[in-house]
């Protein structure tokens, strides 16, 4: 006869430790993506966290196992001699959770649900808008919600997956990552008097994006890394930078616009960029041309890219995350 006898809850099995915890293989898939990207913000934008949030789970390790994994500097991210070792370990533990995912993907349906997404009307329209019709032929279960507006907008109160922003401190609770590189530059109609340098732009009607009727100091830098201040007088200012655009090509004065907007109008037009003689570029139909009047210098803003923000996991959504990683690669590959 046998007897079975459950033992009392607890009885015969090994609490894990805490350092046994913290290296599961989540927590090593983490460290092999971290040490790979060499910097917790690359890791971040890689694994769609924010920064705190690798930085705590890095030290939340280090913590439990009582060794320090990573040598920190300002400029870089090195292992130590303990992390070399562990290293070694967790990277067979991503590949192997690499795989496995890898295998799940060509099983899955294709991504579907809405995006709802926002962007600055000049980037959403020229920039944006081509990019998501191939989105959409690569996924047409997907559909969009689309705020293409100069005006700010709450991300979370309007409940948006991904915003398009010319920000350089993009929100903490957001992932931000950027995916197009610009420079503001000066723009006439061709024939416009070409101005020797930013000094000259001091008594030229400007077209300035914002409420800037008052006049306003601006700085210019050289691509040989010379700097220039002049005070701007605005001829006309708003909210809409396609509107001045268009005031500068019927020649009501110069434009400050970042480069993107202004290429975007060219191929628009149906034309290409050329150099002429003295090196400026040309943009817009034959007639209503926009020059660079100030080639090599370009006005100090403070930001010089477009910001993708979604939300870190697991609230952000799947779509939303490709969605970016799709604009970032098109954009890099220009």
């Amino acid at each position: 006869m046998s007897t079975n006898i459950t033992p009392p809850r607890g009885v015969g099995r090994r609490r894990q430790t805490a350092a046994e915890q913290a290296l599961d293989a989540n927590a090593l898939e983490l460290f092999a993506r971290i040490a790979q990207a060499g910097s917790f913000a690359q890791a971040a934008r890689e694994l769609g966290l924010t920064r705190a949030a690798i930085s705590r789970r890095i030290a939340a390790i280090e913590n439990a196992v009582g060794l320090t994994l990573f040598v920190r500097s300002t400029r870089s991210l090195g292992l130590t001699e303990a992390g070399r070792r562990l290293h070694a370990r967790a990277r067979a533990v991503r590949d192997a959770a690499e795989s496995a995912r890898l295998a799940l993907r060509h099983t899955r349906d294709q991504l579907d649900g809405t995006i709802r997404i926002s962007a600055t009307a000049g980037f959403g329209r020229h920039v944006l808008a081509p990019l998501l019709a191939q989105f959409q032929v690569m996924h047409p279960a997907v559909r969009y919600e689309l705020f293409f507006t100069d005006r700010r907008v709450d991300l979370l109160r309007e409940g948006l997956d991904v915003a398009f922003r010319f920000t350089s401190k993009p929100p903490e609770e957001w992932v931000a990552q950027p995916v197009l590189r610009f420079a503001v530059r000066a723009y006439a109609r061709a024939g416009h008097p070409m101005p020797m340098g930013p000094q000259d732009l001091a008594g030229a009607a400007m077209l300035l994006l914002g409420q800037n009727e008052e006049p306003f100091a601006s700085q210019w830098q050289h691509d040989d890394g010379r700097r220039e201040e002049v005070t701007l007088q605005a001829g006309a200012w708003g909210s809409d930078m396609e509107g001045l655009i268009e005031l500068a090509r019927h020649g009501a004065g110069v434009v400050l616009a970042p480069d993107f907007c202004v290429e975007a109008v060219s191929m628009d037009a149906g034309t290409t960029p050329t150099s002429d003689s003295d090196e400026s570029v040309r943009f817009g139909s034959a007639g209503m041309a926009l020059v660079d009047v100030l080639p090599s210098w370009r006005m100090l803003t403070g930001i010089d890219a477009v910001q993708a923000l979604t939300l870190p996991q697991p609230a952000g959504s799947e779509p939303a995350r490709a969605l970016v990683r799709f604009v970032r690669d098109s954009l890099s590959a220009r």
